[in-house]
C-alpha cells in the first residue's frame, strides 16, 4: 500500500489570479501546504460545514451522510490518491460492518463528506511530493 500522510483542511482562500476558490490542506506534522482549486458550489458546502451553518433542507453532502447513517455505514477515511495533468483524484473509504468499499470521488466532494462525517483525510506520498507549495499562499492563510 502507498504511504499516506494525514492532512487537515486549514481553510479556503480565493486565488488572487483566477478568483476561484482554493482548498488548502496541510499535513498534521509539516508546515508545507497543498492547494487544490475547487468549484464554487463545493467551496460553499465546505464553508457551511466549517462554520457550522445548516441549510434549511439537506444539501448533497448532507444527503450522502444521511444515506450512510440510514444504512448503518460510515466514512472510514478519504484519500487523495493521484494528480494527473493538474487534476486531483480522491477515494472515499466507506465502511459497513467489516467490509470497506472504495468509491472514486473529486477531492472537494470527498473532503466535504469527510468533514460531515468527522473522518480523517489523507494524501498519498506521491501526490504530496508533486503538489506541495510552502510560501506562495502564506500571505492568504
Amino acid at each position: 500500500m502507498k504511504e499516506l500522510i494525514e492532512v487537515k483542511l486549514v481553510g479556503l482562500i480565493l486565488d488572487p489570479v483566477s478568483k476561484g476558490p482554493v482548498m488548502v490542506l496541510k499535513p498534521i506534522d509539516n508546515e508545507k501546504i497543498i492547494p487544490i482549486w475547487i468549484g464554487k458550489a463545493e467551496a460553499d458546502a465546505i464553508t457551511m460545514e466549517l462554520e457550522s451553518i445548516s441549510a434549511p433542507r439537506p444539501m448533497t453532502h448532507d444527503l450522502i451522510k444521511n444515506i450512510l447513517v440510514h444504512f448503518d455505514s460510515g466514512v472510514e477515511k478519504v484519500v487523495i490518491t493521484d494528480i494527473l495533468e493538474n487534476t486531483y483524484y480522491a477515494e472515499l473509504y466507506l465502511k459497513k460492518d467489516d467490509r470497506v468499499i472504495i468509491i472514486d470521488s473529486r477531492p472537494s466532494d470527498a473532503i466535504a463528506i469527510a468533514l460531515k462525517n468527522r473522518s480523517k483525510i489523507y494524501i498519498s506520498e506521491s501526490v504530496y511530493s508533486k503538489s506541495v507549495l510552502s510560501d506562495f499562499f502564506d500571505d492568504f492563510l
